[in-house]
């Protein structure tokens, strides 16, 4: 089930809590397992460090978060959904990152000169 999301997914949060290591641990191996099902060699993904509240109980540091986002070459950010911090930004920057991803994917058609439109009557792009 988790593979058939992966496949239609136009981008992910990688989440891990800051205070669960294991969550931190495993992110690797979900970026991987994205990257796999999508054939791709990179995909539009952030990473999250959630619980930024919880400061006391970190067991992952803001520099190991940001390490592992350079190693995967993402963006990272770490929110907090108790007291929503971050949260939308988040959700705002993944849009961005998708968007990005997509232009460059499929860049826009050129507009067609003059002369194509008078031959043809209109213009059509089919994406």
């Amino acid at each position: 089930m988790r593979e058939q999301y992966m496949r239609t997914g136009e981008g992910f949060l990688l989440v891990f809590s800051v205070t669960d290591r294991g969550s931190f641990e495993e992110i690797y191996k979900f970026q991987r397992q994205i990257l796999r099902v999508k054939d791709r060699d990179e995909f539009p993904m952030i990473l999250i460090g959630n619980k930024a509240d919880l400061d006391h109980q970190r067991q992952v540091t803001q520099e190991e978060g940001q390490q592992l986002a350079r190693q995967l070459k993402v963006t990272y950010m770490e929110p907090s959904a108790k007291i929503r911090m971050n949260v939308d930004q988040a959700f705002h920057e993944l849009v961005q990152v998708i968007r990005k991803f997509q232009e460059q994917e499929c860049p826009p058609s050129p507009e067609p000169t003059r002369k194509e439109k008078d031959k043809k009557g209109c213009h059509c792009v089919i994406f």
